[in-house]
């Protein structure tokens, strides 16, 4: 019992942070940061709904919005959109069903092996949720060193290169913690269902052997006469 709260706890602890690294990667500006930033005397950030750029001196942001969604963007910018905001549901989802599933939170009490479930299906959840929240994190900072390393390899210099940055290491940390969380509760928690299981079926069967030893104890000690008077008056009574 004590492993299995451990494991609960830990699983826990992790759903929350990748569930919040991912949403926070997902709506924050800094994907892409200038890589020459020490020439500039501001910092310009492109993140996947608007870029903004601050000055290094006096520290003014400004942002400026994409166009709509109906706009025709990149594919890399669609697409990892798409991916992110996917990881970030099914990561809260599975951070919620966890919560549920915790043997500390009074909910279905009596029912260990339905808490059980919900903590397979929240582990289910968050492996999911960590595929496309690691796709879209390394799909994107790979095309930005290719772009730059492509740049660079042909000596073209366009006044402005990019790096990706720490928005987008958050999305790779919460989708690893997506992916570590999901397994702990997946592989480790299964052990525990079924020997809950079995644990349940043998005290079953050993409550329903009693209860019937305990019926013919009782019809043998019952003297004959005794019964045949009931029986008697079961039948007067019913008459």
């Amino acid at each position: 019992a004590g492993m299995k709260f451990f494991l609960q706890y830990v699983g826990c602890f992790f759903a929350f942070f990748s569930a919040g690294f991912l949403i926070i990667s997902t709506w924050t500006d800094c994907w892409m940061v200038n890589a020459d930033d020490s020439l500039e005397v501001s910092t310009k950030c492109r993140g996947l709904w608007w870029e903004c750029v601050t000055n290094v001196f006096d520290g003014i942001q400004t942002c400026d919005e994409y166009d709509s969604i109906y706009a025709e963007h990149s594919v890399k910018l669609v697409l990892t959109r798409a991916m992110m905001i996917t990881a970030d549901i099914l990561s809260g989802f599975g951070f919620l069903f966890l919560v549920l599933g915790l043997d500390c939170v009074k909910f279905l009490p009596d029912e260990p092996l339905i808490k059980l479930r919900i903590c397979l299906a929240s582990g289910v959840m968050l492996l999911l949720a960590g595929l496309p929240g690691l796709t879209g994190s390394v799909w994107y900072a790979v095309d930005v060193y290719v772009e730059r390393s492509s740049l660079l390899f042909h000596d073209v210099f366009l006044g402005i290169q990019y790096k990706f940055g720490w928005s987008c290491w958050l999305g790779m940390a919460g989708s690893f913690g997506c992916f570590l969380s999901g397994s702990l509760l997946t592989c480790c928690m299964y052990l525990f269902r079924e020997t809950s299981s079995g644990r349940l079926h043998s005290a079953y069967s050993s409550r329903k052997g009693y209860f019937s030893a305990t019926t013919v104890v009782t019809n043998v000690h019952l003297p004959s006469s005794q019964t045949a008077t009931s029986k008697m008056y079961a039948v007067d009574t019913r008459v």
